[in-house]
């Protein structure tokens, strides 16, 4: 099928073009929009953080350590690293007897600028605390801490908390992972090849649940709710991510993952959705994801996302020299 194609225009001529592999289909997995090919294998990257995050809830460490919306909303997060992020890891994990030094996600600078240079002039070196993924690594080695499983190498494809995660995204996806290609996450986590229509599948059963077992469908009304109720934490200020979720109040849940994926969930429509830049580019995912969002009427009420969906682009004098858009006759 025709991908989704995403243009660049800079002044009077398209610069470049992004092709755009697009699955919308509902909890049985019947197609509602397809482009591209549905059926390729993607490694899904950080996109299945709130499916993942179902572990911490079906395991009992969520309720074992009394965590909230906050914390299950950054296990689920791949977040800018940003001053109450990093402070609530450092809390999260304290509460579990751990520190950062257990994280296993390794350090990188904040993405958001303004948390970086704060850190420059303080002459604070990033920690693993500010790592993107560090929620989720946190999430994990609460999994641990309760199942009373080893905390170190909780990031390795045979440990238990690993086998526990891959377990739920199977069986959300409704495919055989056992057998797939394997990689290695930038976090360090094991990482799964899986066809684009399963990983929206897995989507669809988080946007409505009412066919899965009880406590796999109450793990997954509470991380929803988390992400409805701390936008802010799931990505950062002024990410598409955290904007669209906000605007929406939860009606629309968003998950970003490296090399241009974007994966959502619309649970008044029971529709998930997952989609695929070919070369990688997030603007060309996010974008895409956006007129998705359009295309089934999700963001009719959110007027505040007009210039994320239709961005301009702007030199480093603040002018506007193009536009990033779908192409013409998409299908």
């Amino acid at each position: 099928m025709t991908p989704l194609i995403v243009e660049v225009v800079r002044g009077d001529m398209v610069e470049s073009r992004h092709a755009v592999a697009v699955a919308v289909v509902d909890p049985q997995g019947a197609a509602v929009l397809a482009a591209g090919e549905t059926g390729a294998l993607v490694y899904p990257r950080s996109a299945i953080k709130p499916i993942q995050a179902l572990s911490v809830v079906e395991s009992g460490a969520a309720d074992a350590f009394g965590l909230g919306d906050a914390e299950l909303a950054l296990a689920a997060a791949s977040h800018s690293g940003e001053p109450r992020h990093a402070a609530l890891v450092a809390s999260w994990l304290a509460r579990i007897g751990l520190g950062e030094s257990d994280l296993e996600c390794g350090a990188h600078a904040p993405s958001d600028a303004t948390a970086a240079l704060a850190l420059s002039r303080a002459g604070v070196a990033p920690s693993a605390l500010h790592n993107n993924c560090s929620g989720k690594h946190a999430g994990f080695l609460s999994v641990a801490r309760h199942l009373g499983v080893p905390t170190r190498g909780y990031i390795a494809p045979d440990h238990e908390v690993q086998r526990r995660a891959l377990a739920i995204l199977a069986e959300m996806a409704g495919c055989d992972l056992a057998h797939a290609p394997h990689g290695v996450d930038g976090c360090g986590i094991p990482v799964a090849g899986m066809p684009l229509a399963s990983l929206a599948l897995a989507w669809a059963r988080l946007a409505d649940p009412a066919r899965e077992p009880a406590d796999r469908r109450a793990a997954i009304l509470r991380v929803r709710q988390a992400m409805a109720a701390e936008p802010i934490l799931v990505a950062g200020t002024g990410r598409f991510t955290t904007r669209v979720i906000a605007a929406t109040q939860g009606a629309v849940l968003l998950k970003e993952g490296a090399e241009g994926v974007y994966c959502g969930a619309v649970p008044a429509q029971g529709l998930g959705i997952a989609l695929k830049a070919a070369d990688g580019a997030s603007r060309a995912a996010a974008v895409a994801i956006g007129e998705v969002l359009r295309r089934l009427g999700a963001l009719d009420a959110a007027a505040s996302l007009a210039d994320a969906l239709h961005p301009v682009l702007r030199n480093h004098a603040g002018r506007a020299v193009g536009a990033i858009r779908i192409a013409a006759g998409a299908p």
